[in-house]
């Protein structure tokens, strides 16, 4: 969920300062009206990692907008008063009414996730107070209640270096304490414990926006843009065609996670053979295991078009037992399938112990294909994230090894394989009038792989992302990705 947020996003400042004033007067005149008309609250929760701008982002908030209309209320260790109520008690005394705005700085998040960060309580226990979460929450938009929670994250790495900046200043070093410290040590179990959080709490009415904190004034126009387009469209509810749909997170400096792959990694012929009989033979053998029998393995392929999937497909499944394995090409759905809810048709598939299925497309047709081309509304798309990542995690506690790639290649890439097709008797079958007409798609597509990577990926079912435009090394990667995911688990 953190991967955007981790590669990093840099702003030029000029573009910073182009943009503000208009974005001023947009969150100023959506206040006004927004107090006018009364209907609802605007309830912005902040959270996230030290260092990663939180503080800074709320005084800029104050500063572009009315703060008479805002309430900010900063929650740290309950005190006395506070310990003798309910836990959420304190929340409710912080509710903005409708017309106004209320920033939480820390939330009702805070203490679940710190408190199993610290051990002081374990993983049931935190999935029972994320369950009241959602309750809570789902309650407040019943009454109205417009949810907007950002999450201010950075890598390791970059949490350090903000550290150390922030305690060299003699103007800021008071903001960082022996806790951020502390805090840093803790980064990879606050991020795992963070995520897990977020997507089990990321609902099609109150997304979790992860907001990349390296770099300030991407920080900022980020924060600020979402919640204008969030205020804005309960305002005016407007609802988009799915093709013409926002991305949920959109970069503000234009770089989706695509982007930042480098494609013109390749390898030679000769590697290749050798690397090929390596993995294809570690992978034979792993099909083999004995642990494997109490588990089973779903690969899924998704990708641009003429990607290679079925090249990589092909590599996967030639290393394997045919009577230990199925390949489930997903196409539209039939008539039966349209008939049931979404996930029906991939419940059927799945393999038993000791087999694999391997999905060319799949679930994901839904936040992609679907939300591009208009084959379904926005709020059935927005819901299939969490519907996906529940649907994941059943998969996983039943024991399944889930492995998904998204192959990726540049435009001019596909032009040339294209092409290739169409020149290429025994090949032509690959290439329809749709290729052709998704080409003209790509930069909805970019922003839509973009928002399922953000939403889907997690630590316990990443998204392995291929640098494709070398099939040879693309199809290497998924073997290899592959082939290690088994081990880990069934070293388990």
């Amino acid at each position: 969920m953190f991967d955007a947020a981790e590669a990093g996003h840099k702003l030029d400042h000029d573009a910073f300062k182009a943009a503000e004033p208009g974005l001023r007067q947009a969150l100023l005149d959506l206040q006004y009206e927004l107090k006018e008309r009364a209907d609802f609250p605007v309830i912005v929760l902040i959270n996230g990692l030290d260092g990663a701008g939180k503080g800074e982002t709320v005084n800029l908030l104050n500063e572009w907008m009315d703060p008479r209309l805002i309430a900010t209320e900063a929650f740290g260790e309950p005190d006395a008063i506070e310990r003798s109520h309910p836990a959420m008690w304190r929340y409710w005394q912080a509710l903005p009414p409708r017309g106004r705005i209320g920033i939480l700085f820390g939330s009702w998040y805070t203490e679940p996730i710190g408190r199993r960060v610290d051990g002081e309580i374990r993983q049931p226990r935190l999935d029972q107070q994320i369950d009241e979460i959602v309750r809570f929450e789902r309650m407040l938009q019943r009454e109205g209640a417009l949810l907007v929670k950002f999450w201010f994250h950075l890598s390791r790495s970059a949490q350090k270096r903000r550290l150390n900046e922030l305690q060299a200043d003699p103007r800021t070093r008071w903001r960082v304490s022996a806790a951020d410290w502390d805090n840093l040590e803790r980064h990879d179990r606050i991020k795992r414990f963070a995520e897990h959080t977020l997507l089990k709490t990321s609902t099609a009415d109150a997304p979790w926006w992860v907001v990349d904190g390296s770099d300030p004034d991407y920080r900022a126009l980020f924060v600020a843009e979402t919640l204008k387009r969030q205020i804005e469209h309960r305002l005016h509810e407007r609802p988009a065609a799915a093709a013409d749909a926002a991305p949920l997170q959109a970069p503000i400096d234009g770089r989706y996670l695509l982007d930042l792959l480098d494609l013109s990694q390749s390898m030679s012929r000769e590697d290749y053979d050798a690397q090929l009989e390596k993995w294809q033979g570690r992978l034979a053998l792993l099909s083999r295991h004995p642990r494997l029998r109490k588990r089973n393995v779903v690969v899924v392929f998704e990708g641009h078009d003429a990607a290679g999937k079925g090249g990589a497909i092909r590599r996967v499944a030639s290393a394997l037992d045919a009577r230990l394995y199925r390949i489930h090409p997903i196409a539209a759905p039939a008539e039966e399938e349209r008939a049931q809810p979404y996930l029906w048709r991939f419940w059927r598939r799945l393999p038993r112990r000791g087999h694999f299925a391997i999905f060319d497309r799949s679930w994901y047709g839904r936040v992609l294909v679907e939300r591009v081309e208009g084959f379904c509304s926005e709020a059935d798309w927005m819901r299939a994230y969490e519907e996906i990542n529940d649907f994941e995690r059943q998969l996983q506690s039943a024991g399944t090894i889930l492995v998904k790639f998204w192959l990726a290649i540049d435009r001019d890439e596909q032009l040339r394989r294209f092409e290739e097709r169409e020149e290429t008797g025994f090949k032509r079958y690959k290439i329809t009038a749709e290729d052709w007409r998704n080409r003209d798609k790509w930069d909805l597509y970019s922003a839509a792989i973009h928002d399922m990577v953000e939403r889907t990926s997690s630590s316990d079912r990443p998204w392995t992302l291929v640098e494709a435009n070398d099939k040879r090394f693309a199809r290497i990667k998924v073997l290899r990705t592959l082939c290690r995911a088994m081990e880990a688990a069934l070293e388990e």
